[in-house]
């Protein structure tokens, strides 16, 4: 739980997202929308009019291992500035249990990847490496990232299917 809550933190600095658009409780991944880069990130929509504009994600290795470092390079542009108060809407679900359902601040949550808000607008890029638990039991694990702005604007929302093995 604590990898997919870093992995997360870690997305959603490279990700932000408005009113959260997803019923809660279903996470739909469409393959028309996945996320540029070797990772199994998908956009929640089209992305078009998001506040962040995401280049590239890269994970090594891809799909993520217990008991390994995961490196995280991601890169994209902020089309406007973000500000404290944004959110992000987290949930991770275990098969059909859910783990995690939680609203928090987001400029709480980027400081787990060494970044700080207002995020300004521009270009930003990110590498950040997470030592994965040994523990983590095996399965299929869905990971959803609302992010938004104080004003409700969508930043980013991003969701993946990872499956741990033993």
């Amino acid at each position: 739980m604590k990898a997919a809550t870093l992995l997360l933190s870690a997305i959603c600095a490279v990700s932000v997202s408005a009113s959260p658009s997803w019923m809660p409780g279903q996470v739909a991944i469409s393959e028309d929308f996945s996320v540029p880069g070797d990772n199994p990130l998908h956009f929640c929509a089209d992305p078009k009019d998001d506040i962040l504009e995401i280049e590239k994600v890269d994970l090594s290795p891809n799909p993520p291992s217990p008991g390994e470092t995961l490196s995280i390079k991601a890169s994209g542009t902020f089309k406007e500035k973000v500000e404290e108060g944004a959110k992000v809407h987290l949930q991770v679900k275990y098969g059909l249990i859910t783990l995690i359902n939680q609203e928090s601040d987001l400029c709480e949550a980027i400081g787990n990847v060494d970044l700080k808000c207002p995020l300004d607008k521009g270009d930003m890029s990110l590498t950040k490496d997470v030592d994965l638990p040994k523990q983590i039991p095996p399965g299929k694990y869905t990971v959803l990232a609302d992010v938004f702005t104080k004003d409700g604007d969508k930043i980013t929302c991003l969701t993946a299917q990872i499956e741990f093995h033993r």
